[in-house]
């Protein structure tokens, strides 16, 4: 995944550096490197995951109608489509391989980590406009080819008899890497339109607090907590 130095993403990952290392470089995220993560801690990821997926789905439904300007209503009606139809059907096919059907996982409680952090998306837009939305939404859909690129770069990863080496070829292929470039353009986008000096505090508030949340989920998934 490409960035410029001067992107509105760069700037917010430079503003909350020390919680984006500790996200990216959590604890659940090394052990998927080194093919050390207990299965259990990753099924409950997985299933958690899930129904991650279904409040993402909501809240880009929220930035379809957050917005007047047709080209993002159309991006984020596009994103819905993608994700309810396409990213939901590979996420349960890969589930099945970890033991896990689409009506188990439906039926699983959130855990608090879920809750926290879809209900802090859906209320960052809520409250503010698609900027905002955004930019909570930003550590999750370009942190994760960040953490795949990095992953499949680094030496010491684990890629044989890893039994995560397809999560990392997954988020680090060409394939979710654009995911992630166009939610970068995306935001450089919206920051032409809306971004003032004075807001980039407020958002880099957001953006640290979302990253922060992302940290929890791994969390979740490490320690198994409801």
């Amino acid at each position: 995944m490409n960035q410029t130095s001067n992107s509105l993403f760069d700037r917010l990952k430079t503003a909350c550096g020390e919680d984006w290392r500790a996200y990216t470089g959590h604890g659940f995220v090394r052990q998927l490197a080194a093919g050390s993560l207990p299965e259990t801690a990753f099924r409950y990821y997985l299933g958690q995951d899930y129904l991650f997926l279904i409040h993402f789905a909501r809240a880009y439904a929220l930035a379809a109608y957050k917005t007047t300007n047709l080209a993002e209503m159309r991006a984020a009606v596009a994103s819905v489509h993608g994700i309810l139809n396409v990213e939901m059907a590979l996420h349960i096919e890969y589930c099945q391989d970890w033991d896990l059907d689409e009506t188990a996982m439906a039926a699983l409680p959130e855990a608090k980590a879920t809750m926290a952090y879809t209900r802090f998306v859906l209320e960052s837009g809520m409250a503010g406009d698609s900027l905002d939305l955004y930019t909570a939404l930003a550590p999750c859909v370009i942190g994760y080819g960040e953490i795949g690129a990095a992953l499949a770069a680094d030496p010491a990863t684990v890629m044989e008899n890893n039994p995560y080496a397809s999560w990392i070829e997954m988020y680090a292929g060409a394939e979710y890497q654009e995911v992630a470039a166009g939610a970068v353009a995306q935001l450089d986008r919206l920051a032409e339109q809306r971004l003032t000096p004075a807001r980039f505090d407020a958002l880099a508030r957001t953006f640290r607090q979302a990253t922060q949340l992302e940290a929890d989920f791994w969390q979740m998934g490490l320690t198994q907590a409801p």
